[in-house]
């Protein structure tokens, strides 16, 4: 591609047996071209040549092509008006460099492209996209140019540079917010990818001035940095055909960079944060999709649905576990839609039907009802899992528990089964089944899953519960008619109860003032760790209660917080305290309600909540010194995203049992 005079000179479709894509082309097995999105491009006589030859490095390389015989790009203006040029990548990048937006195809669909260093792009596509407070990634040419914006760990240097090419979530450096205003505001970490398809190495070539050889990938620094985000309008399913491209990305986009090869599959790009030493998955997509869990034996196919939220479908074969490509929150027709196709394309790949189907407790969600229509469609039992029980179960799947285990699972949000919302749990589970052996406080849900949205709302519910609801009116007066929240949280019709860890990190990040309202889910609680970051906890007394039903509160952490003035040093301080707080309130609670029969069962973490690096490497090093090493995902997201893996796990684990009574079930 870079080398002057190769007949592949700047070809934007370059590939080997090595690399190019395959799962995003890919119809059904056996994986040969007609059955890809290659099919209608004939091998030119030199490209079969190539694939003939068994010495040569695209032997049998499906997706083998050139400028003569293979896929082209196009530019075109957001009217669909084709911009003419000899050279699409050239005026791509002189666009850019003005400032305007461009929609560009990648390996599994659009990515929204501006400047990052360009202040005003940056909040234009803000603006148009509808998304004003979630952060933005960024493309890099490569790891020094990243740099220069984030400080890596030699972990985070080597998944970044991994052939998955993941984005890693890596602490800012001091030049990032004035160099890339607004791409990740009030944050102290920014996600950072590197070049991954022919399209993306071209734009910065072009950028860098042509270089020839591949020397300038390595260690050459290039300044040049692009915001990368999923082009998803309104948090619908990632675009991915070129009419749907004008058509959905039209009123966002100046420019379409495009091309004339289909995407068959749309996969996102996988995000990873480093955590406890190890890289944890935030979303399981590109670069890991489909690649197997191995599991602890064969078993007849499980298909798994999912939960509602940040939704992945499994499917098993054998002793393997297959995770689709994430799919997203199904709050749309369209997310809907593309469960189901994901489903169909696991069944087709892996060319199996399974025996068996597996889904969550909620009967609202669409996956729920998907899995049964499968059942009465196709004649297979259904088998329900709690949500937060999935949660537990993915980590024995990864770690090929088959036997009893205990496991703490912190969340935003699953229904109970005794139909209230769950989020804060110690659970002990069996193959069969499970018990709920303690949970977090239970507090009232201000206005239902609105309070989800609105931080303060859980913050008065905390104040209130601490006797301070005069408080509130003054403390958040910003808020229109705030102090008539507290009828509502009087009112069990307009307030249900919650014992979500992800809700009492929300008001605590309310309490501080860091975030009031949010738009997008977990804004509250990035804001709240990003706050504590340099800060070292002070020394304190026990600021927790484990009451005599065995639930912990954190009612005294909190009253610490609610009184903490709101200049910056000391929210800062505080946001330290909240963390180191909850982390040694866990422990407690997990050694105190450890029973004689359970000390050597294994220890299970997971829930969203266990992305936040502070608490979570601070637990297991406090559990550490008492001798308990506990588990925590990494093939699979902790959060919802590897809900399905647990589900088909646990699936299967009870029909190994011969106890298929439809699962778990709400009590009356």
């Amino acid at each position: 591609m870079f080398t002057p005079g190769n007949r592949r000179y700047r070809y934007a479709f370059t590939n080997c047996t090595h690399c190019g894509p395959r799962f995003t082309i890919t119809r059904h097995l056996p994986y040969d071209r007609p059955q890809t999105s290659m099919a209608p491009f004939k091998m030119c006589p030199e490209c079969l040549k190539e694939y003939r030859d068994p010495l040569d490095r695209r032997f049998h390389a499906q997706p083998n092509a050139c400028p003569v015989c293979g896929p082209k790009l196009m530019l075109w203006k957001n009217t669909g008006e084709t911009v003419e040029t000899d050279d699409p990548i050239r005026d791509a990048v002189k666009l850019l460099k003005e400032g305007r937006i461009l929609a560009v195809k990648g390996l599994g669909g659009f990515h929204l492209v501006c400047d990052a260093a360009n202040a005003e792009a940056v909040h234009l596509l803000r603006a148009r996209k509808r998304r004003d407070e979630k952060p933005l990634a960024v493309m890099c040419a490569n790891t020094v140019s990243a740099s220069r914006l984030v400080t890596l760990s030699d972990l985070e240097r080597e998944t970044l540079e991994s052939i998955a090419r993941p984005i890693v979530l890596a602490k800012k450096t001091p030049l990032c917010d004035t160099e890339l205003e607004g791409v990740a505001p009030g944050l102290t970490e920014l996600g950072v990818m590197l070049p991954y398809t022919p399209v993306h190495l071209l734009l910065f070539h072009e950028a860098a001035g042509r270089p020839d050889g591949v020397e300038w990938l390595d260690s050459r620094v290039l300044p040049w940095t692009l915001v990368m985000t999923s082009a998803n309008p309104g948090g619908e399913p990632l675009v991915i055909g070129n009419e749907e491209a004008l058509q959905r990305l039209g009123g966002i986009a100046d420019f379409i960079l495009a091309n004339n090869r289909e995407i068959l599959v749309r996969c996102d790009d996988s995000v990873v944060r480093v955590v406890a030493d190890k890289p944890r998955m935030v979303r399981r997509a590109r670069g890991y999709t489909p690649e197997a869990v191995p599991l602890a034996f064969d078993s007849p196919s499980v298909l798994a649905t999912g939960p509602g939220l940040k939704v992945t479908a499994c499917l098993t074969r054998g002793s393997e576990a297959f995770l689709s490509q994430h799919i997203g929150d199904l709050g749309n027709a369209s997310s809907c839609e593309a469960l189901e196709l994901a489903v169909k394309h696991l069944e087709a790949v892996l060319e199996i039907t399974p025996e068996l189907v597996a889904h969550d407790l909620h009967p609202d969600f669409f996956s729920t009802r998907l899995a049964h229509r499968i059942e009465l469609e196709r004649g297979i039992p259904a088998y329900a899992v709690q949500h937060h029980r999935a949660h537990i179960g993915a980590v024995m799947a990864e770690y090929c528990i088959t036997g009893p285990a205990r496991g703490i699972a912190l969340d935003g949000v699953g229904l109970g089964t005794d139909g209230k919302a769950w989020g804060g749990e110690m659970l002990h589970l069996t193959p069969t089944g499970f018990t709920r052996e303690a949970h977090l406080l239970a507090l009232p849900l201000p206005g239902g899953d609105r309070a989800a949205r609105e931080p303060w709302r859980m913050a008065s519910s905390v104040l209130e519960a601490l006797g301070r609801g005069d408080e509130i009116a003054e403390r958040f007066r910003e808020i229109p008619n705030s102090g008539m929240i507290r009828k509502v949280i009087a009112n069990s019709r307009l307030s249900g109860v919650t014992t979500a860890m992800g809700r009492w990190f929300d008001a605590a990040s309310a309490l501080l003032g860091l975030c009031l309202t949010q738009h997008d889910e977990a804004t509250a609680a990035m804001r709240l760790e990003s706050a504590a970051e340099g800060k070292t906890p002070r020394e304190f007394g026990k600021l927790w209660e484990i009451l005599p039903d065995g639930s912990l509160s954190l009612l005294p952490l909190m009253a610490m917080l609610a009184d903490t003035p709101h200049d910056p040093d000391a929210v800062s301080q505080a946001s330290a305290d909240f963390h180191e707080g909850v982390a040694r309130a866990l422990s407690d609670w997990i050694l105190q309600l450890t029973g004689p029969d359970e000390a050597d069962l294994p220890l299970c973490l997971s829930g969203g909540c266990f992305l936040n690096r502070r608490m979570t490497v601070r637990l297991i090093s406090l559990l550490g010194r008492a001798g308990i090493h506990p588990l925590l995902s990494s093939a699979v997201p902790p959060g919802d995203g590897g809900v399905a893996l647990g589900q088909a796990w646990l699936a299967a684990l009870a029909r190994r049992e011969g106890v298929l009574d439809g699962g778990d079930r709400v009590s009356p």
